[in-house]
C-alpha cells in the first residue's frame, strides 16, 4: 500500500514511459485474461524426456506385452478367418483394446501428470477460458504483419533453428558412433535388429530431450522477462489504479472488514490476561486489567456486545478469569471507554470495589 501512495509524489517520465513494475491488481487482471509468463517449450521438452525415460524403464514390460499380442493375433486370425462371426470378432476387438490400453495407458497417465505439474509450476492453478475466445483483432492483416516481424517472432525463429541444429547434430553424432552396427543390422535376427534400433532411438530421444530442456529453460527466462516488461505501467497508470481501487466502496468495505477481524482477534487474545470480566449479564461484556507498573488506573482490554460478549465470557471461563455481573458498570464501561484506554476517574470507585471483590476471592488481599 505504501508503494502506491508514494506514486502520488513521483514525476511523470518522458512520453509516459512504462517505468513502474506491475501492481498486484494488474497482474491479477492479466491472469484472468490468460496473460501469464509461460513457456510452451518446457512442456514439450518435459513430455519428450519423460516419454523416453518411461520407454527405457518399462521397455521389458512393453516388449513382452507386444510380443504376447502379436503371438495371439498370429494364431487367432487364421481361426477367426475360417469361422467368422460377430461374437468372435467382438472378442478379438476387445482383446486388442485391452492390450492397447495396457501398452499405452501407464505412459499416457505419466505424461498427463507431467503436463499438469509443468503448467501448475509455471502459472499455478487458475484455469480460464479467455484465451480460447476468438479475437477479431488477430484477423487484421496489419496486426498480422506487425506480429510476423516482431521481436517475439524473431526469437521464435532463432529458437526453431537452434532446435533443428541440435536435432541434426544429435542424430548424426549418435549414428556415427553406432554406424558399424547399423550397417550390419541386416546380419542380425529380427528381434536383435529391433532391439538395436529401439535402443538407438531411445538414446537419441534422451539426448535431444535434455538439450531441448535447456533451450526451454532459456525460453522460460525470456518469457518471464518479456511478461514483466509488457506488464510495466506508467506512473500515471499507477496513480489512476490507486485512485480507482481506494475509491471503490466494495474495496473500502472489504478493507474495513479485514481490519475489524484483525482487531477482534487481537482483542480476544488479550482476554486471558484480564483480572475480571464485567457483564450486564447477557448483552455486554468488558474485560479489564489493573497493573500498577503500567498505569495508575485499570485498562479496558476487550469489550463486546451480544455474540462478542458471549465469546469474551467463554474465553474468560476457559482461562479461569473471574466474571462479575454489574449492569450499570458494564454499560458505562462499554459505551464510554475505548479498548486500550484507562477507565475515567469517575468510575474508579465502582471498578475498585469489583477488583477488591475479585482479589479477595483469589486470595490476593
Amino acid at each position: 500500500m505504501l508503494k502506491y501512495e508514494l506514486q502520488f509524489f513521483a514525476k511523470e517520465g518522458e512520453g509516459g514511459e512504462k517505468t513502474e513494475d506491475a501492481t498486484p491488481k494488474k497482474l491479477e487482471d492479466a491472469r484472468k485474461e490468460g496473460q501469464v509468463a509461460k513457456s510452451q517449450d518446457i512442456g514439450v521438452a518435459a513430455i519428450l524426456l519423460i516419454f523416453f525415460v518411461a520407454v527405457r524403464v518399462f521397455g521389458g514390460f512393453l516388449y513382452r506385452t507386444l510380443l504376447e499380442t502379436f503371438h495371439f493375433l498370429y494364431e487367432a486370425i487364421p481361426q477367426y478367418a475360417g469361422d467368422f462371426n460377430v461374437a468372435r470378432s467382438m472378442n478379438l476387438m476387445m482383446y486388442c483394446g485391452r492390450q492397447t490400453l495396457l501398452l499405452a495407458g501407464p505412459i499416457m497417465a505419466i505424461l498427463l501428470v507431467v503436463v499438469i505439474i509443468v503448467n501448475v509450476a509455471q502459472v499455478k492453478w487458475k484455469p480460464t477460458m479467455k484465451p480460447l475466445q476468438p479475437k477479431f483483432s488477430k484477423i487484421s492483416p496489419v496486426s498480422g504483419m506487425k506480429r510476423m516481424f516482431s521481436k517475439d517472432k524473431i526469437f521464435d525463429l532463432v529458437k526453431a533453428i537452434a532446435k533443428l541444429l541440435v536435432l541434426f547434430y544429435v542424430i548424426y553424432n549418435e549414428l556415427s558412433d553406432e554406424w558399424g552396427m547399423v550397417v550390419n543390422i541386416y546380419s542380425l535376427d529380427l528381434v536383435s535388429g529391433l532391439q538395436l534400433l529401439v535402443n538407438a532411438v531411445i538414446n537419441i530421444g534422451l539426448k535431444i530431450s535434455f538439450v531441448f530442456l535447456i533451450l526451454a529453460a532459456v525460453d522460460y527466462y525470456y518469457q518471464r522477462r518479456k511478461f514483466k516488461n509488457d506488464m510495466k505501467m506508467t506512473k500515471q497508470e499507477v496513480k489512476e489504479e490507486y485512485k480507482n481501487t481506494e475509491g471503490n466502496p466494495q474495496i473500502k468495505s472489504r478493507i474495513r472488514s479485514k481490519m475489524q477481524e484483525v482487531s477482534r482477534a487481537r482483542m480476544m487474545q488479550s482476554v486471558p490476561e484480564a483480572d475480571v470480566v464485567i457483564t450486564n449479564p447477557t448483552h455486554l461484556a468488558v474485560a479489564i486489567k489493573y497493573d500498577k507498573d503500567l498505569g495508575e488506573a485499570p485498562v479496558v482490554l476487550a469489550k463486546g456486545a451480544d455474540y462478542l460478549a458471549a465469546r469474551i465470557k467463554d474465553i474468560a471461563a476457559e482461562n479461569k478469569v473471574e466474571i462479575v455481573e454489574n449492569k450499570p458498570l458494564a454499560r458505562m464501561l462499554y459505551y464510554n471507554v475505548e479498548i486500550g484506554n484507562q477507565i475515567p476517574p469517575e468510575l474508579y470507585q465502582m471498578v475498585a470495589e469489583v477488583l477488591a471483590y475479585v482479589y479477595s476471592i483469589q486470595g490476593k488481599i
